[in-house]
């Protein structure tokens, strides 16, 4: 069997116990869904050590931003403010946490990772024994979530 059914793998997540498929790279399958209830539960199913660094992230973006609101799209969390569109998502990958700004272009300084293709989204890739730069990551947040977002 080959494909993503023959990569992903159930798990029990830590905090509610019930069963999450992991896919190819180890991110959580979870269900298209607003609030913080459904971003709990894929923080939750994140393997390993990359869970603290969504609980971390999380913390962040509800530290940083007033009245943030967030979803589960594409098995990722997303963050908004209302009326302004979607400002930073993150994704698990096999080796590290890809955060991504929407409006990453116009964030000082310039988030490092992007191509030509990637327009104004920019991100950064959080590998395991990098050093998180929490009060970069702050700026970075406050400054993405003043602009306008995407709007898909």
């Amino acid at each position: 069997m080959t494909g993503k059914k023959a990569r992903a793998r159930d798990v029990k997540t830590a905090r509610t116990g019930e069963e999450v498929v992991l896919l190819s790279g180890g991110n959580p399958q979870i269900a298209k869904g607003d609030g913080d209830a459904p971003v709990q539960a894929y923080i939750a199913a994140m393997p390993g050590w990359k869970r603290g660094l969504g609980e971390r992230l999380d913390a962040l973006i509800v530290d940083n931003v007033p009245g943030v609101n967030k979803a589960v799209r594409w098995n990722s969390p997303f963050y908004c403010v209302e009326g302004q569109g979607w400002f930073v998502t993150f994704h698990v990958l096999t080796r590290y946490v890809k955060v991504t700004f929407f409006a990453g272009m116009s964030l000082q300084p310039i988030p490092p990772g992007g191509t030509v293709k990637s327009k104004d989204a920019r991100w950064i890739d959080i590998y395991e024994d990098d050093a998180f730069d929490e009060a970069q990551m702050a700026e970075w947040l406050k400054q993405a979530a003043a602009l306008p977002g995407w709007i898909p």
